[in-house]
């Protein structure tokens, strides 16, 4: 059997039923391979997380597909997804896992074991950076046995949702394989820095608005329904767009134009807030969590970490 590279398609499996499995065959080490896949989505990062090389998963994943007599990975368009029984399987191994981790306290004398494994958070750059930071550290300083992953893109969810534990998302996903809880509004507005203000004047009016350069997100390559311009500003078009709200937020500060930022990103700046009255746009911030990872105590202990940031911080959210 010739191992699958980073890009080739698995092997067809059996179809039909599937057939007895007998557990004795079974290689326990083979599901912390497959673990590994569901958290990654790449072979090559699963095979360094793992430290061997990823012809060794892509085998050991096969071998164990063979063993079960079916199809547990599948190419995506952004990288290897899990199949339902995949993931139903991946999850079971998170046992494994932390029995492994648990073996480890006991010969070290970890009177109270701290939570083990991975945790993978996806959230919006600005958000993600802001807030799911800031838990994270809180939850590594209580658990330092723990691992957590945070992967920054504002997008929309998959509608097969992989490769994350929890997403913080901007809207309301909808998928049967998630669990979701609104989590906060933010409130965005119009800034910009006094030396643009000087150069070209404050605009009064939304009217008077159309005469200046906007900053904010790329139409084409934007995602996010909840964040369409046209929606909040009818007519306007971006003169200076990016995909990180990082740029847009700098674009501003060096008087590029009046940026939409969320306000929790302008807090520390300088920025001015234009037309307050007459531009607030409020957008809801959704947790999603994989129905199949809700129970994992590590998760839930960032559920709450996460819950606890927004909580403490409202005001930076939705100032008055």
């Amino acid at each position: 059997m010739h191992p699958r590279s980073p890009d080739e398609s698995p092997a067809p499996q059996p179809a039909g039923s599937p057939r007895p499995v007998d557990p004795r065959k079974l290689r326990a080490d083979d599901l912390r391979y497959l673990l590994a896949v569901s958290r990654t989505g790449r072979l090559v990062t699963a095979a360094d997380a793992l430290g061997v090389d990823h012809t060794t998963v892509s085998r050991r994943i096969a071998a164990l597909e063979k063993r079960l007599g079916l199809r547990l990975i599948e190419r995506g368009t952004e990288g290897w997804t899990l199949t339902d029984i995949g993931r139903a399987v991946s999850e079971n191994a998170r046992a494994i896992e932390e029995a492994i981790d648990r073996v480890v306290d006991t010969v070290e004398g970890q009177d109270s074991p701290s939570l083990h494994g991975t945790v993978r958070v996806s959230a919006p750059d600005g958000f993600g950076t802001a807030f799911a930071t800031p838990a994270l550290v809180r939850v590594r300083r209580r658990h330092p046995r723990l691992q957590v992953e945070l992967i920054t893109a504002t997008r929309q969810l998959a509608l097969r949702p992989s490769g994350f534990d929890l997403a913080l998302v901007i809207g309301t996903p909808a998928s049967s394989r998630l669990v979701t809880e609104h989590l906060t509004d933010y409130s965005l507005g119009l800034y910009a820095c006094d030396d643009y203000l000087t150069r070209y004047g404050r605009p009064e009016t939304v009217a008077e608005l159309r005469e200046h350069p906007l900053i904010f997100y790329i139409e084409s390559l934007l995602q996010v329904g909840d964040l369409d311009i046209e929606r909040h500003l009818p007519g306007m078009t971006p003169a200076f767009s990016s995909t990180n709200i990082f740029a847009q937020l700098e674009a501003t500060q060096q008087g590029a134009g009046i940026g939409v930022l969320p306000a929790f990103l302008t807090q520390r700046t300088q920025l001015r807030r234009l037309l307050a009255d007459e531009i607030d746009i409020r957008l809801p911030i959704t947790l999603a969590v994989r129905r199949e990872a809700v129970a994992h105590p590590a998760v839930g202990a960032v559920w709450t970490a996460l819950r606890h940031e927004v909580a403490e911080r409202a005001a930076e959210l939705l100032p008055e």
